[in-house]
């Protein structure tokens, strides 16, 4: 049997096919795109600086640099921040008080319009131990250590309620361990002595015996008789400091630092002599009010306005209820200020409220 051989030959493709085969089957196929990593660092976007530009300070305006090179040339300044002092104003009140003694230790003492505190620090330093200060503004202010505040209008008469309720509790504001440390002196007294509050209500009887023998016992009955009375009605102010300012009418319904914040703060003038001196003589009048409620017989009322053509009759006002009425300008208060200070001394009794505060 024979054996057939198949011989296989070369084929021409032409050309024409060869470029359509490539374009169906390409003979070298893309390779797989590359794998993004996952890892922290490479998810991680680089950081770029932005810069962007910061408003322009507004200039300082002419009153503004006034003030400040005022306060910088202003020795009673300098003297405040070295001493800890809230503000120069303290120094008016260490000039008043070395002139007229208005604080005592253990005195109950309110602060109208406090803020930013100078007066407080003041009244708190020559009422203790035992005293107690309370300031009232219309802003919120830190008060300084052994002052109790209350925010609010005082012109309010919602807030000067809230302010006779808080004086005339005598407990309240004062040092807790100021009250501890006299109770426990007279229980150990009273134990030493073994004597019961019957014998020492006898001998303080006997006592005023003795002064009424001795000429001066009815003195000492009327004023027992009258703190007596004065505690009853609530009038436990021993001094009323008032040092507000009115300020003008708050135009605006937007909030602008450099007029609403003054304005809040109601211790800056206008400007306008007229208007300043009419909105410190209704403060004042608010002032003599309050202090006819609450003060105490034999108390005393240091008060700021601005001079005018009522001041006149705000003092008189002020010497039907007081002994004693000056007016001063402290050395510390500024000469080109218009501001001075009316002080009256010793309350008198028995005045009544429509002699003092009603019409001319």
């Amino acid at each position: 049997m024979s054996r057939r051989v198949v011989q296989r030959l070369p084929i021409a493709v032409p050309a024409a096919v060869c470029r359509a085969t490539r374009t169906l089957w390409p003979t070298s196929l893309p390779s797989s795109p590359p794998q993004t990593p996952t890892t922290p660092a490479a998810l991680a976007v680089p950081s770029r600086t932005v810069r962007v530009p910061l408003p322009a300070r507004a200039a300082s305006s002419a009153s503004s640099t006034r003030w400040k090179t005022r306060q910088g040339n202003d020795s009673y300044a300098r003297e405040a921040k070295l001493a800890g002092l809230k503000s120069r104003a303290a120094f008016k009140l260490l000039e008043i008080n070395d002139k007229y003694r208005l604080f005592k230790k253990g005195d109950t003492v309110v602060d109208l319009g406090f803020a930013p505190g100078s007066w407080s620090q003041v009244a708190a330093n020559r009422t203790s131990p035992g005293g107690r200060v309370v300031g009232i503004d219309v802003i919120p202010a830190q008060p300084p250590k052994g002052v109790s505040t209350l925010q609010g209008d005082f012109l309010s008469p919602e807030i000067r309620a809230e302010l006779r309720k808080y004086v005339s509790e005598a407990a309240r504001g004062r040092p807790r361990v100021h009250h501890q440390l006299l109770s426990q002196d007279a229980e150990d007294a009273q134990e030493e002595s073994g004597a019961t509050q019957d014998d020492l209500d006898a001998e303080n009887k006997g006592i005023l015996e003795l002064e009424k023998a001795a000429g001066g016992g009815g003195r000492a009955q009327k004023l027992n008789a009258q703190r007596q009375l004065d505690e009853a009605e609530g009038r436990v102010v021993d001094v009323v400091l008032s040092d507000m300012s009115e300020p003008w009418p708050l135009v605006t319904s937007t909030w602008i630092k450099s007029v609403s914040n003054p304005w809040r703060r109601m211790m800056n003038t206008s400007g306008m002599a007229f208007r300043d001196h009419a909105g410190s003589m209704d403060l004042c009048l608010a002032a003599l009010d309050f202090s006819y409620d609450t003060m105490a017989t034999g108390g005393h009322f240091l008060c700021k306005f601005y001079q005018g053509a009522e001041d006149h009759a705000l003092e008189m006002r002020l010497k039907k209820l007081f002994e004693r009425v000056h007016r001063i300008k402290p050395d510390s208060s500024r000469k080109e200020s218009k501001e001075a200070y009316l002080v009256g001394l010793r309350r008198k009794a028995g005045v009544e409220k429509e002699t003092v505060l009603g019409g001319d």
